[in-house]
């Protein structure tokens, strides 16, 4: 029998069951894979605890990396022995074989090894669209990206700078600050002893920022509209300290007519024209080695529970990687 991680009532980490499952044929459209590496995001959280709501029981996790066992009717652009790798796709990661929709994979190029697919498609593909798309970054702008040694924000501050930005990093710790310095961040402010505000006015010297990149929430959000310039975005794209209050659009006009986004990688891999689109600029970048992609923590996937809390205790850097 196949195993899986799954949840029958949402809560802390102690929700989440390892236990066997069945995983059947492939319909029309769809291909069976068993997987070799699962990614852990902060999203997966949000659907364990019930922010995000799933259909119970659930399965968990939306990024993997794995082999094509067999295709379903219809499925002409994969084989059986391909290596493939998907980062957006219906809850069911957590686990050593699942069937999924064909449209949602990715065949892996060589160069790209199974814990690095896993590591980076949906914080990759992430990254693409807030840079790429949410607002595009250029040569010669100066961006603020919070939680800047976090799994997107190591990718982004790598890829901002790639595009010759100025990268300003907002992290919680020295050892942290010491990680995104290494990964493109120009300037690391420590938010929890520096104003990052005034920080920010400082380095830009008063001119402040065309966008921010907000995936803290609650305890950021409010000082990250204080750093833009105005027309300036802040794009709001996780909320890891807690939902943001309802927000007065007065603000906006009064702090410089600013632009607010929640985006989601889902509505923007909707299509899949776009998601090989995204998928094919991620793999340009790490192929190149503009972007770098470090596996920094690893757990058996049967401990996902324990991996989850270390994430949830930011005791986690950068990528984790379940492995099966």
């Amino acid at each position: 029998m196949t195993h899986a991680i799954r949840f029958h009532k949402t809560g802390g980490p102690e929700v989440l069951v390892w236990e066997e499952v069945s995983v059947g044929k492939p319909g029309p459209g769809e291909v069976r894979i068993r997987h070799t590496a699962v990614g852990l995001n902060f999203v997966d959280i949000y659907n364990r605890s019930g922010l995000y709501p799933a259909q119970l029981p659930s399965g968990l996790g939306s990024e993997a990396a794995g082999i094509v066992e067999e295709i379903g009717p219809g499925v002409s652009d994969l084989k059986p022995g391909d290596r493939v790798a998907y980062g957006a796709s219906p809850l069911g990661a957590y686990s050593e074989a699942r069937v999924i929709p064909a449209d949602r994979l990715l065949k892996l190029p060589d160069g790209v090894d199974d814990r690095t697919a896993a590591a980076m498609m949906l914080k990759g593909l992430t990254t693409q669209y807030l840079i790429r798309q949410t607002y595009r970054v250029k040569a010669g702008d100066t961006i603020l990206l919070h939680a800047a040694a976090g799994g997107v924000g190591l990718i982004l501050s790598q890829w901002a700078k790639h595009l010759g930005a100025t990268v300003i990093g907002t992290v919680s710790n020295d050892e942290k600050a010491k990680l995104a310095k290494a990964h493109g961040c120009d300037h690391v402010i420590i938010y929890t002893r520096e104003d990052f505000v005034k920080r920010v006015d400082e380095i830009t010297g008063g001119k402040k920022v065309p966008v921010v990149y907000d995936s803290v929430g609650k305890d950021t959000f409010l000082k990250s509209l204080d750093c833009l310039a105005p027309l300036g975005v802040a794009a709001l794209f996780g909320q890891s300290s807690g939902a943001v209050e309802p927000l007065n659009l007065g603000l906006l006009a009064q702090k410089g007519s600013l632009y607010v986004t929640r985006p989601t990688l889902f509505t923007y891999a909707a299509k899949r024209e776009n998601l090989v689109a995204m998928a094919n600029e991620l793999f340009d970048v790490v192929k190149s080695g503009a972007v770098k992609i470090e596996v920094h923590q690893t757990y058996p996937l049967k401990d996902a529970a324990k991996a989850h809390a270390d994430l949830a205790a930011r005791k986690t850097t950068g990528s984790t990687v379940l492995l099966v």
